[in-house]
């Protein structure tokens, strides 16, 4: 009995022992690459309208919870300009003061500063921002500056240990680590990059702040959390730094990045869309509609076709292909094998380019560029204008923009279009902005609602749990 438990005692011991051994030290790590990560600060002038009947933050920034619970009849005379300020990281990229962070960090931002370890603080120039992958090119004048270590986010494995290190909440140089959890991962709303999944703790203030791997080596910056509470659940998402570096590059010549584009609606192939198809396995990017005049349509592309592979690479989910397309120079040719008819064809396609962000906005608005705020959804909503009601043949309805922080909780996309909503058996026509974000009003956490969507040339129904902040 007593050889037994020394036994087991002895086991236990050399567990704790050998598992004491296998765990990583970070603080080389943290002491040579830590002078390279730097605290970027914005402040961003927000012009109130007397602010008599409403507040003047949206709903998702901290500051409406302030103005909601001690000023809940905002004075006429409160001040119609004000500062509000965010916090977030970057790293130098090289000596001479060229620094990467998020665009979501320096969105809208009069005014970016960028201070390093040793307390020096320089005001730093936006080169450019790609909000479709999120990444920003800041630019400081300093020379000498350290530098960060680019890794090959590749050869990461799953189950490797990381490394970032920030400012969350705004606590500078802040250390935290974990492992990967997964690799090429797709996010909603996030066609443009294979994010690399981890369970390093990532808070608001992280953002645009480096993840390494235990050489020391940037493998991603630090971009997006999912989070029920706004806090850190264990689930946080990187930028593969190779995908940002591309990036970084055409925002260094140019201050905008081009990519292509084919001009097709696609979705994945399921079982049994494989099955009906004639497909061995379900893999490729089903083609759900071909705008008229796009690449796709000049190739011979038709809806229903299934696109296996893209100059060369396959197409395992529906996700790899605006990745590869995107990152294609527009004018290239590339060859597209497609499924067509139960037999597989190669077609030629001169690629075409990708519209930035603003010039979509103002074709939407007739070129007026207004500028549009998300409601407690995360949705970016414009109303229909008469040409494009008199393309849609509908008489109402609201356009789908973009969605932002918070958007992730709904199956919608940019260019769907809200036509009824429909809760508790009662459903409402969607005439105005002002008139569904009332509607949202009534929704709390617990509530479910459903809206029939207009989606290329087919209607379908998205629900929606947890409505609002009540």
């Amino acid at each position: 009995m007593i050889k037994r438990i020394l036994l087991g005692i002895g086991s236990a011991l050399f567990a704790v022992l050998a598992f004491g051994q296998s765990l990583p030290d970070f603080t080389e790590l943290a002491e040579k690459q830590g002078p390279a990560v730097v605290n970027v600060s914005t402040t961003q002038v927000i012009k109130g309208q007397g602010f008599t009947h409403s507040f003047p933050f949206d709903e998702d920034d901290p500051s409406f919870d302030l103005f909601r619970r001690f000023l809940p009849h905002p004075m006429p005379d409160l001040p119609r300009e004000f500062k509000n300020q965010s916090l977030g990281s970057g790293f130098i990229i090289s000596a001479d003061g060229f620094v990467l962070t998020n665009a979501h960090v320096v969105d809208k931002a009069d005014d970016v500063v960028v201070k390093l370890t040793d307390k020096r603080e320089f005001k730093a120039k936006v080169i450019g921002a790609d909000k479709r992958t999120d990444v920003a090119l800041l630019k400081i004048e300093a020379a000498n500056l350290p530098v960060v270590k680019m890794g090959d986010p590749a050869r990461l494995k799953v189950g490797e240990w990381v490394v970032a290190i920030g400012s969350p909440f705004g606590f500078d140089s802040s250390v935290t680590a974990g492992i990967v959890s997964a690799k090429g991962r797709s996010l909603p709303q996030e066609n443009y990059v294979p994010f690399i999944q981890t369970d390093v703790a990532i808070n608001p203030g992280n953002s645009g702040g480096p993840l390494f791997n235990m050489k020391g080596e940037v493998v991603g910056i630090n971009s997006q959390i999912y989070s029920r509470s706004g806090g850190f659940m264990g689930l946080s998402f990187a930028i593969p730094i190779d995908v940002a570096m591309e990036i970084q590059d055409q925002l260094r010549a140019s201050g905008k990045v081009s990519r292509g584009r084919l001009g097709v609606l696609i979705q994945d192939v399921t079982t049994e869309l494989a099955e009906s198809f004639g497909l061995a396995t379900p893999e490729g990017a089903l083609i759900a509609s071909v705008e008229k005049g796009s690449p796709a349509e000049k190739a011979g592309m038709e809806v229903g076709d299934v696109i296996l592979k893209y100059d060369g690479k396959p197409i395992g989910r529906s996700s790899d292909l605006p990745r590869l397309v995107g990152s294609t120079k527009p004018g290239a040719r590339a060859t597209v094998q497609i499924w067509h008819n139960g037999s597989t064809r190669d077609l030629a396609v001169t690629v075409g380019e990708m519209p930035d962000e603003k010039a979509v906005a103002q074709a939407r608005h007739g070129g007026k560029g207004n500028e549009l705020t998300a409601n407690r959804l995360g949705l970016v909503l414009s109303e229909l204008s008469a040409m494009q009601k008199k393309k849609t043949g509908l008489e109402h309805g609201l356009l789908v923009e973009s969605i932002v922080s918070g958007g992730g909780r709904t199956d919608l996309r940019s260019g769907d279009i809200l036509l009824s909503l429909i809760s508790k058996g009662v459903q409402t026509e969607l005439k105005s902005i002002e008139q569904f974000n009332g509607l949202l009003t009534q929704f709390d956490k617990s509530s479910i609602l459903t809206l029939l969507v207009l989606r290329g040339e087919a209607r379908v129904f998205i629900t929606i749990r947890g409505v609002g902040d009540k």
